[in-house]
């Protein structure tokens, strides 16, 4: 019988910008009496690693440009928001009332660039702080990973998660954002199925549903649990970057 278990590690405290996430991994596993083993991978919520990477920006600070003023009347939101949006994006591809889809400069098509205002704690004076993306989410995986593995001598994996939206289906799902140590995709063409018919387009986006996994013991909410061990998923070592799981504009049908 095939087993995969998902660890939700407690007691992580709210991360704050400088903060050593890999420390607070290691002391979270520690207290659950959880011990890293080769073959874990554990799948870190994007907002954890963007704070303590100070990737916190007040809105005050942003002058909107005209193209902002523009998306925000037909979107309605704050143009402020919008042209934090356009500088972190290579191009907005649809907007309506209170959507606003972009390519963000990493090459995931998503809402407003992933800046995101919730579990974002903000200074009394200052309500108008939001949190972008990591600069490198991959840099930022191996560099945990690295720490990670360096301590506990087990080979692991790391993925960076962020909540997504699809444009075929409503509801948010957990994707990766970021990689370190498991593929992105696994290429099956060529594998043959149970009947020995060779498949011909099967790629299987083996990072992605990790996260998605992952995220159902995270939350979305006010869980507080940003932190998940995955463990009993097969995976070899790969050098893959996320990029490698994202469709080029010729592949891509629906922009």
């Amino acid at each position: 019988m095939r087993h995969a278990s998902s660890f939700g590690l407690s007691g992580i405290p709210r991360i704050r910008p400088g903060d050593d996430i890999a420390a607070e991994i290691l002391a979270a596993a520690a207290r659950d009496g959880l011990a890293l083993s080769d073959g874990d991978i554990v799948v870190v919520a994007q907002k954890i690693v963007s704070k303590a990477e100070g990737r916190l920006v007040s809105l005050a600070q942003f002058t909107p440009s005209p193209r902002a003023q523009e998306l925000a009347s037909a979107t309605g939101k704050d143009p402020r928001l919008v042209e934090v949006v356009l500088r972190e994006s290579a191009a907005v591809l649809r907007w309506r009332t209170n959507v606003l889809v972009v390519e963000h400069r990493l090459g995931h098509v998503m809402a407003n660039a992933g800046i995101d205002r919730s579990n974002v704690d903000t200074h009394p004076d200052d309500a108008d702080t939001v949190l972008l993306l990591p600069e490198d989410p991959d840099r930022s995986a191996a560099e945990l990973r690295s720490r990670l593995q360096a301590a506990t001598g087990a080979r692991l994996g790391v993925i960076i998660s962020d909540s997504f939206g699809r444009p075929w289906r409503f509801g948010t799902t957990g994707v990766a954002i970021g990689i370190a140590g498991p593929p992105a995709v696994i290429d099956r063409r060529g594998d043959p199925d149970l009947f020995g018919r060779k498949l011909q387009i099967t790629e299987v986006a083996f990072a992605d549903a990790v996260a998605a996994a992952a995220v159902l013991m995270m939350g979305e909410g006010d869980e507080g649990s940003p932190v998940v061990v995955m463990r009993g998923y097969e995976w070899r070592e790969s050098s893959q970057t996320i990029r490698d799981g994202l469709r080029d504009r010729d592949g891509d049908l629906f922009r």
